[in-house]
């Protein structure tokens, strides 16, 4: 029974990225299944790990292969069909309604927000990071420290049209969810800006982790969701090595919710692992919070299922949505969606079986989590 509840529900992916568009030689693939910066140690693989087990148990098959196939054969299979044919089989299969694209991740290596809908055959919607319309900014060199504040807003401004519905902050790698949240002042901005600028200028690269820059630069967020409607999203917890695990885990935004709270727009946490208890509790203590465990299902392999359970011990239905976070490869698509809806409709089908809860509610739960929640606070339309 576990297998039918849910099985027909759309998902709306309120978080995910671009796929690669061209063919991928054996190494790049490899290099696709590491949230590393580096290659396998000597001697070993990144084949090696849990997500890799899914794939091969379970994305062969939709390359024509027999589940299991060996690393080689897979990768041979994708490069004869094509990357458009992969990944039009994979983003198709997978059952979408909408996606809702960050599309501010290495853009030049992706496919654009458009191109995905298109492959996905379904609408695709944009989420602006935040961080990069800053980066832009400063790398176009036409300001100075004291206009920074005037011409980031300016252009974060003029980035939102009629296809976003949301907004995205990185501060998490930038400066860790470790500092002050209060809004900084003019001066404050301005001073960190020249520094900023004198940085960029000497490495010829412009990557924002000043915290007082990142304050402002969430503080003019919230203000522009207040305006607009849109979700502000949050990376939490799990990430490439930029990330100091400990400076990451959400209970360390708890003064920006609180002071935002009275602004009324939505947070939506992204991913959360390790933290997604803790995610869950936030979302149950501060109303307008949301939270996905996206990303972690599709790489914790064969162990998707617990973290799912632990999901659904505490929050409101109503406050969980459905993200793969998937980049560049077709099948964390088609992957996340599968471990999500395999992964609740198990959860669920074993309250029913124990007499927990109703059978009649568990459509109406996978509905919420998989794409209503998403309906709801996100400016999609119709």
């Amino acid at each position: 029974m576990s297998k039918e509840i849910g099985a027909d529900v759309p998902l709306i992916d309120h978080h995910c990225h671009g796929v690669m568009p061209e063919d991928l030689t054996l190494e790049r693939f490899e290099d696709s299944l590491s949230e590393a910066f580096a290659p396998a140690p000597a001697g070993t693989s990144h084949w090696d790990k849990p997500v890799t087990l899914a794939i091969r148990r379970w994305c062969a098959p939709l390359l024509d292969l027999p589940k299991f196939a060996a690393p080689e054969d897979y990768v041979a299979r994708r490069r004869e069909l094509g990357a458009g044919t992969v990944n039009e089989r994979f983003l198709r299969a997978a059952g979408f309604e909408a996606l809702l694209v960050d599309s501010g991740n290495r853009p030049d290596e992706l496919c654009s927000v458009e191109e995905l809908g298109v492959i996905a055959d379904v609408p695709a919607r944009e989420v602006v990071r935040m961080e990069s319309i800053a980066e832009s900014t400063v790398e176009s060199g036409a300001i100075g420290a004291a206009g920074y504040a005037e011409a980031f807003e300016a252009a974060l401004r003029a980035s939102l049209n009629d296809n976003v519905v949301g907004l995205k902050t990185v501060v998490a790698y930038r400066a860790t969810l470790a500092i002050d949240y209060t809004p900084p002042g003019a001066d404050e901005v301005t001073q960190a800006a020249g520094a900023w600028l004198a940085e960029a200028e000497k490495s010829g690269r412009a990557r924002m982790t000043d915290a007082v820059l990142e304050r402002h630069l969430m503080w003019l967020g919230a203000d522009i969701a207040r305006e607009k409607g849109y979700p502000v999203q949050f990376h939490i917890g799990i990430g490439d090595p930029d990330i100091e695990l400990n400076k990451v885990d959400p209970s360390l935004l708890t003064p920006f919710l609180r002071a935002a709270e009275a602004w009324k727009f939505p947070i939506t946490l992204l991913h959360c692992y390790p933290f997604h208890r803790h995610a869950g509790l936030i979302a149950e203590n501060f109303p307008y919070v949301y939270f996905d465990v996206g990303f972690v299902q599709n790489w914790a392999g064969p162990s998707y299922q617990r973290i799912m359970d632990e999901a659904l011990e505490l929050a409101p239905f109503t406050k969980q949505l459905y993200s793969s976070d998937a980049f560049g490869l077709a099948e964390l698509y088609y992957l996340g969606a599968l471990r999500f809806r395999t992964s609740l409709a198990r959860a669920l089908g074993r309250w029913i079986d124990e007499d927990e809860m109703a059978a009649g509610e568990a459509a109406r739960i996978v509905d919420l989590i998989g794409r209503s929640n998403a309906r709801r606070i996100y400016p999609l339309g119709g």
